[in-house]
């Protein structure tokens, strides 16, 4: 291959095919614009579609990567990314796909041509589309040397309305400067922390951090390169909000309009233990904590293991299995390495096999046991036996080995996101954990009860007696609602006086309970009021209009909304259910249960 210099940009001669290659697909526009689906996770509906390209299917330019490799050495990537994009907008327009668009572009682009003269608002002009709809997808192909140049581009681009996202955080030149400098709109996780998340407990602390400083910086995140159910299932559990991967759909020239998840990964999910039994944490389960040490079968002789423990000082613990991949034991490193402790121990158990010296007490747990139940099962086991576990699936089989210090680690973290989220009065769970549970629930396909409770008369009280007796007011129905549910219930705090129950059964076993809720609350309010108000009946005050009135004693307003198994609903879905409810509740005088009998 002959390379010309030409100032300080790379010319490659026209003797390279793939130059020659890449000078046709330019001249013909032959690149063939795919979208794959960006996923609300939350909703579990598509958000929006990123826009890949791809070379000639019978092209060596087929491949992005060679595609860009070549035009990079040809100098003309900025003028592929101008094609890539009019292409990609032309092509989502005649599709006519719903959601936003997310166009991958070059740094470079943005600060040569395209930042001068306008041509993304002008390619969608000329498809009907509006810069509201489009996400500009900053990639690194090449890095970002002048950040200031940068950001007047990036100010240029929001200021027509588009919005802005960086590619690959954790994987490029400089992600989390990128973040810094120019605080985009949406930020994307680079597929190697995505992949397998749901067995290390290192990526999945990395993207648990992450998402809080997101969330702290009103930016969401797009977690990519989901592929698994279990990955799938870790990033909800952590509060991922945008999805997308394999798991969903692959990128496709005419992309799915509405997800179609395969049934068995649906009834997998089904059988995932329910939120409302960790009273709105973030359900994680022992899973989540296998590292896959390589296992050995039963009949393998004791010099063989004790190699392995040898070769890597670091290993504690070897899970033995039987022919059908059964944990039938352990061993452990103190243990054997006990064994050869004096000089005739190698012809001793030389010749003898694992089944022979391995441990058969040992603490197996599934997969899926959330990490609640784990600490307990941990706690309860003899000494001994508690600093290593061996993970199997539902069938028994061997997954993995899990240890102590993770399951501490994230314990300790499960209990700071949660107290990050709860209430700060209360301590009960906040709106992200009601939403959570809500979705769990509908999950679980069990019948259960979503019951909106909120005070009425409470600002009247709160303004006549002083915040502090307010915060009072609201931390006695908080234990009042905490003391009334059962074991399996869920009880949030939404905010002011407004709180969630989540209630497992049927109406017959949640409208007695809301009842003595509400027979409960009335015996104690007025003991929040002086004898004179309580003569009175209220408290006498001005109301908006500045006239005198008498506002009652508070009372408990109750939507209830009874949830069958198999509904076609999401946690929003509910959530508007019971707002429009509540408003019929509180419509009567006194406390009240209105019970939502359409469904």
């Amino acid at each position: 291959m002959t390379v010309m210099w030409e100032s300080s940009e790379v010319r490659v001669a026209a003797v390279d095919p793939l130059v020659e290659e890449l000078e046709q697909v330019l001249a013909a526009e032959s690149l063939v614009p795919l979208f794959q689906p960006i996923v609300d996770g939350q909703r579990m509906e598509i958000f929006g579609y990123e826009a890949l390209i791809r070379g000639p299917s019978d092209s060596p330019l087929h491949s992005p990567m060679t595609l860009f490799d070549t035009a990079g050495r040809a100098g003309r990537l900025v003028e592929l990314d101008l094609l890539c994009r009019r292409l990609a907008i032309q092509r989502f327009s005649a599709l006519g796909l719903d959601g936003l668009l997310f166009l991958n572009v070059m740094p470079l682009s943005l600060v040569q041509e395209d930042f001068r003269e306008g041509l993304t608002a002008s390619y969608l002009a000329l498809a009907g589309l509006s810069c509201e709809r489009v996400v500009i997808e900053l990639t690194e192909h090449t890095p970002i040397h002048d950040y200031q140049v940068m950001r007047q581009a990036v100010d240029h681009y929001r200021s027509m309305g588009f919005r802005v996202a960086i590619d690959d955080l954790g994987a490029g030149y400089a992600g989390l400067r990128h973040w810094s400098e120019l605080t985009p709109d949406f930020v994307k996780i680079d597929r190697h922390f995505v992949q397998d998340v749901d067995r290390d407990p290192n990526k999945r602390q990395f993207l648990a951090s992450l998402l809080d400083v997101s969330r702290g910086l009103g930016c969401q995140v797009i977690a990519e390169g989901i592929e698994t159910h279990g990955e799938h299932r870790c990033l909800d559990e952590l509060g991922g909000e945008l999805l997308q991967g394999y798991r969903f759909a692959r990128p496709a020239l005419e992309p799915p309009r509405r997800l179609d998840l395969p049934d068995a990964d649906q009834a997998s999910h089904d059988t995932q233990p329910s939120a409302r039994q960790t009273q709105g944490t973030l359900h994680l389960t022992a899973g989540m904590l296998s590292r896959h040490e390589a296992p050995l079968h039963r009949k393998v002789r004791v010099p063989d293991a004790l190699s392995r423990f040898r070769e890597t000082p670091a290993l504690r613990c070897i899970a033995v299995l039987d022919d059908e991949g059964r944990p039938v034991g352990v061993l452990r490193q103190p243990h054997l390495l006990g064994l050869f402790a004096n000089p005739f121990s190698h012809s001793l158990y030389a010749r003898r096999t694992l089944e022979e010296v391995m441990d058969t007490q040992m603490v197996v747990v599934e997969e899926r046991l959330p990490l609640e139940l784990l600490s307990a099962r941990v706690t309860e086991a003899p000494e001994g036996l508690a600093e290593d576990f061996v993970i199997v699936d539902s069938l028994g089989r061997y997954r993995g080995i899990g240890h102590i210090i993770d399951l501490l680690r994230e314990i300790t973290a499960l209990q700071v996101r949660s107290a990050r989220q709860a209430n700060p009065l209360s301590g009960l769970p906040g709106n992200q954990a009601v939403q959570q549970v809500l979705a769990e629930c509908l999950a679980d396909q069990r019948p259960f009860c979503a019951i909106y409770c909120d005070l009425d008369n409470f600002k009247a009280y709160n303004d006549a007696y002083g915040y502090a007796a307010g915060d009072q007011m609201i931390l006695a129905l908080a234990r009042l609602l905490s003391e009334q549910a059962g074991e399996g219930d869920f009880v949030g705090h939404l905010g002011g006086d407004d709180f969630m129950l989540v209630l497992e059964g049927e109406l017959g076993r949640c409208r007695p309970l809301c009842e003595a809720i509400l027979e409960r609350f009335d015996r104690f309010v007025p003991m929040f009021y002086t004898e004179a108000d309580r003569r009175r009946g209220g408290i006498e005050a001005n109301n908006r209009q500045g006239q005198r009135v008498t506002f009652p004693l508070m009372s408990l307003s109750m939507a209830l909304h009874p949830v069958s198994p198999g509904v076609n609903r999401s946690a929003l879905d509910i959530s508007n259910v019971l707002a429009e409810l509540k408003a019929q509740a509180k419509k009567r005088t006194g406390s009240t249960l209105f019970i939502d009998r359409r469904h």
